[in-house]
């Protein structure tokens, strides 16, 4: 089985969201980059405007699923170190036929 990861987080935080796919072997993805949102728990909205300036990206890979636990404890690190920027990570189990 393989797993979608949905990784949405501070454009400022790609090169680090790109090295941490990188060290557990994910060499494929797709990226959106400036993406406006609003976390649904506790964010600030993420807009591009002039009230709410900032933007996010967001990633989207299909890892195997002994791979997930460790891209997840890395968005959480992330996340712990600047909770402001909401770092969150989704996960969903994929069909991987072509």
């Amino acid at each position: 089985m393989m797993k979608a990861v949905f990784v949405s987080y501070n454009q400022a935080y790609y090169r680090e969201v790109i090295e941490l796919l990188e060290a557990n072997e994910c060499r494929g993805y797709t990226l959106w980059n400036e993406v406006a949102g609003r976390g649904g728990v506790d964010g600030e909205p993420h807009e591009g405007t002039h009230a709410w300036p900032t933007l996010n990206n967001a990633i989207l890979a299909f890892v195997e699923d002994d791979k997930v636990e460790s891209i997840l404890e890395g968005v959480r690190h992330k996340d712990e170190e600047s909770p402001d920027l909401g770092m969150r990570a989704f996960v969903w189990t994929i069909d991987g036929r072509s």
